[in-house]
């Protein structure tokens, strides 16, 4: 039996994985910023699921959940963090509130959890953390830029901290989902305003997207058997990708990455030499 600490439970991944937890019999709390989106949790499970009405950006209410958890159900074994939402806009076209929105939520609050519940992960010498990231904190997109730089800065976080924690029993998986038929894309998600400037490319990368989504669109209860398998895991990876192209993007996107590197390579390392 395993005690989770799950951020957004209220749908999508955080729901589906708060309910598969509880259906086999593992402890869960969950956050949501309105409770009452929670409450069919409370009825069908009872006691065995928390709710907990949280905005993961306020640094001093998420120690308070996490410590409400903990005091709870007496020790917190999984945290996941999966609370945040997509940004849609060229880069040019983001106002300085929708970027700092963004860093907010998806860089913040799970940074704001994280450290409310080492702690206590130190105390019991185990835990393992779990912080939601995407493809596009892998590689980036058009259109995404701003979503890029979030999950960017949560994967180097996060390998971090995956090493500054591991001597304390902890571990630190990043979870890479693609594109899944949650609202991730719909009314969660934060628009900019569009510039006339990008009307034909941005009409080309929506028409792409589109197309794509017809292929490679997932199922979210398909994530449940490999979450699961990963908190069970005695040696669970860094990274795991959700989804069986996103594999084959990050190959695509590291192979185009080591190829200019080595064709550049000459020319970087005219700045260790003396000149002349």
């Amino acid at each position: 039996m395993k005690v989770w600490f799950i951020t957004g439970a209220s749908r999508g991944f955080g729901r589906l994985w708060a309910e598969a937890a509880l259906r086999r019999g593992d402890k869960v709390a969950g956050t949501a910023r309105n409770l009452t989106t929670l409450e069919p949790l409370v009825s069908e499970f009872g006691a065995s699921f928390l709710p907990l009405q949280l905005d993961v950006t306020d640094r001093d209410a998420a120690f308070a959940a996490v410590k409400a958890a903990h005091d709870y159900f007496g020790r917190l074994d999984v945290v996941v963090n999966n609370a945040g939402f997509g940004h849609f806009g060229m880069v040019e076209e983001a106002t300085e509130a929708e970027m700092r929105g963004q860093i907010e939520t998806n860089v913040y609050g799970a940074l704001w959890v994280t450290q409310a519940a080492l702690p206590y992960m130190r105390a019991q010498h185990s835990g393992h953390i779990i912080q939601v990231s995407s493809i596009s904190g892998i590689t980036a997109f058009p259109m995404l830029g701003i979503y890029n730089a979030s999950k960017f800065a949560l994967e180097g976080m996060s390998q971090a901290l995956a090493l500054e924690v591991a001597d304390f029993g902890i571990r630190v998986s990043i979870v890479e989902p693609g594109p899944f038929g949650t609202d991730w894309s719909g009314s969660s998600a934060v628009q900019s305003e569009p510039m006339e400037a990008y009307a034909a490319y941005r009409a080309q990368v929506q028409a792409a997207r589109a197309e794509r989504a017809k292929t490679i669109l997932g199922d979210p209860k398909n994530t449940v058997t490999p979450i699961l398998t990963l908190v069970d895991a005695e040696n669970p990876p860094l990274r795991m990708f959700l989804g069986e192209n996103m594999f084959k993007e990050a190959v695509a996107d590291y192979g185009k990455r080591l190829t200019e590197w080595a064709q550049w390579q000459p020319v970087a390392a005219l700045a260790t030499r003396p000149n002349g």
